[in-house]
């Protein structure tokens, strides 16, 4: 259907370009008009012929109802033109056959018919001049008026500008009409196939542009015939509206106006617009409620200041004036003038909230830098004093607890002060590592020993913490510890220990808190008196050859609790070495002189 109302368009403007061509005859000699008679006969039988071909195409009824008035008008005036013109060339015709004939219409013919009677000839250019050269040189100005605007309109047609395209076309149509008896052959045809191929553009972009001014109607009449829900909103509309207009002034800029869709699309954007000024309204409102909020909060701020201007809480003070700011940033929409207009008020009266706040911080900002600076020094110390890092760490959190800063700045004071401190701290810690390094074999034998002891009274096997017990008192009498089994062998455990281990208990009220002194009192032993015992002592032990018994695992039992159990009794002693069973202590001064014989 597009395709079928194209060439309506298409044979509208080659109609108008054989009524051109016929207009352009009509100012030549007329034996020249009769010769090309036969050739436009045939151009406008054709054109009939496409003409009625359109109205016998199926989808002829489904076009729009402009384009058969269109075709119809086209048709019938090219047939008016092409009669007369046939009529006054009969008639020229006759009056050259016959000197009594009447002249015809057309006033070059007639002047022609004239000159060959001999009467007067009232032509301008004759009557201008009857020179030749004159004659030449007019001719050859409408030439060069021609070909100029000829080429003109062949660039803007090569180029598809069809926005000058139009204008060109009629510069050239009304050259053609002022000097058609001064135009050759040759450049007459150029002309007529350059204006045939612009009226075929000017009818393709006035279609098109037909097409577009009716989409955008279309979709103006839309905006209110929208279902209530899926209507648009104010600014919504209101960008809609402009974008339409926008638009339809591009469609205009490539073609001619259509001023009855102009029409109904100006009165479809006009209704539209109602939703626009009612949003608009409700606007001016709104900005009027959001100014006056706005201005109630820059009062209520200068009120506050006046008010706390002793006040020395500086986090109360903070939290209140972050709700101000809260509050300033929801209080609604404003313009942008208004805005422009209350903005600077509202940051003097921040400024002025904030300077004692501000001042204050400034202050804090240089305690906490001489704090730093102390630290620094203090970890610079060659002993590190624990007390003074401590107080000093006390007075940095009053100051941060007194007067607050932003987190940021806040925070990389915190990481200046810490950082001497931990790095004092770092250093005393490699100074321990490299002492404990730096240590002896023989007190790292002694540590080893100790670490074995508390490993097993971890463990809570007896035998394991006498056999701990036993190196570590070599180790700290500087001696070596050898193997278990060659340890067993040289030095067998004293014989009280193995009475003591095998004998069973002679009482039922032995508990297991018992059993368990046997071995803690062992582990409390201090290293000092460890190292008094002397040398002879493990010596003579050593010489007594007391099979040993195998060590008995110690079972925890509750005794305090039991029935029948005599809690008035005493609890046995353990046995310890050096006890006998006949309650002699071996000693340094005890049973040598037995021992001796």
């Amino acid at each position: 259907i597009e395709d079928l109302q194209h060439r309506v368009q298409v044979e509208r403007e080659a109609a108008v370009l054989i009524a051109q061509r016929i207009e352009v005859l009509s100012t030549k000699p007329w034996k020249e008009a009769q010769a090309s008679a036969p050739s436009l006969s045939s151009d406008v039988n054709h054109w009939q012929r496409q003409a009625a071909g359109l109205t016998e195409d199926a989808q002829w009824s489904s076009v729009e109802a402009k384009f058969p008035a269109m075709l119809d008008s086209s048709r019938n005036q090219l047939q008016l033109v092409w009669e007369a013109f046939a009529a006054a060339l009969e008639q020229t015709v006759a009056a050259d056959a016959d000197p009594q004939a009447p002249l015809p219409a057309v006033p070059v013919w007639a002047d022609e018919l004239r000159a060959a009677r001999g009467q007067d000839v009232s032509v301008a250019t004759e009557k201008s001049g009857q020179n030749a050269q004159a004659m030449q040189e007019k001719r050859a100005r409408a030439a060069v008026e021609i070909d100029k605007a000829l080429t003109v309109l062949e660039r803007e047609l090569a180029e598809g500008h069809g926005k000058a395209t139009p204008k060109a076309a009629a510069d050239v149509r009304g050259l053609l009409k002022s000097h058609g008896r001064l135009v050759g052959a040759e450049l007459e045809a150029r002309a007529h196939a350059a204006l045939s191929q612009a009226g075929e553009l000017e009818g393709w972009q006035r279609w098109r542009a037909d097409q577009l001014r009716e989409e955008l109607v279309a979709k103006a009449e839309g905006l209110l015939q929208a279902p209530e829900g899926q209507r648009l909103g104010g600014r919504k509309m209101q960008e809609t509206l402009r974008s339409l207009r926008d638009q339809w002034k591009t469609t205009d800029q490539g073609g001619q106006a259509n001023h009855a869709l102009w029409k109904r699309f100006d009165e479809a954007c006009t209704e539209a617009h109602k939703v626009v000024e009612a949003w608009l309204t409700q606007v001016r409102q709104q900005a009027e409620v959001h100014k006056a909020q706005r201005l109630a909060i820059i009062e209520e701020l200068k009120t506050w200041t006046e008010t706390h201007a002793a006040s020395t809480d500086w986090k109360a003070q903070i939290r209140e004036l972050h709700g101000f700011s809260e509050r300033w940033r929801e209080a609604g929409h404003l313009s942008e003038k208004a805005f422009a207009e209350l903005q600077p008020v509202w940051k003097d009266a921040m400024h002025q909230a904030h300077a004692r706040l501000e001042t204050e911080q400034a202050e804090s900002t240089a305690r906490r830098r001489a704090l730093i600076d102390e630290a620094v020094a203090l970890g610079a110390a060659p002993i590190l004093r624990i007390d003074a890092v401590k107080a000093l760490q006390q007075r940095w959190q009053a100051e941060a607890h007194a007067v607050p800063l932003e987190r940021k700045h806040e925070q990389k004071l915190w990481e200046a002060f810490r950082q001497p401190i931990d790095d004092a701290f770092a250093r005393k810690s490699s100074e321990r590592e490299k002492a404990a390094t730096a240590l002896s074999a023989h007190d790292q034998r002694v540590l080893d020993a100790s670490r074995a002891l508390e490993a097993a009274s971890a463990s809570g096997d007896a035998q394991r913490i006498r056999e701990a017990m036993q190196a570590l008192e070599l180790a700290m009498a500087g001696q070596a510890t050898a193997p278990t089994s060659k340890a067993d062998a040289v030095n067998p455990p004293p014989a009280a220990h193995t009475d003591a281990a095998a004998e069973p208990p002679t009482d039922s009220s032995v508990s297991g808190e018992s059993a368990g002194e046997q071995v803690e009192p062992k582990a409390e032993e201090k290293p000092e008196e460890k190292l008094e015992e002397k040398p002879e002592q493990a010596s003579e032990v050593a010489e007594k050859p007391v099979p040993a018994a195998p060590p008995k695992k110690l079972v925890a039992v509750r005794g305090d609790d039991r029935p029948g159990m005599k809690k008035a009794e005493p609890a046995g002693r353990d046995g310890r070495r050096g006890d006998r069973p006949d309650g002699r202590r071996d000693g340094p001064g005890m049973g040598r002189a037995d021992a001796r014989g």
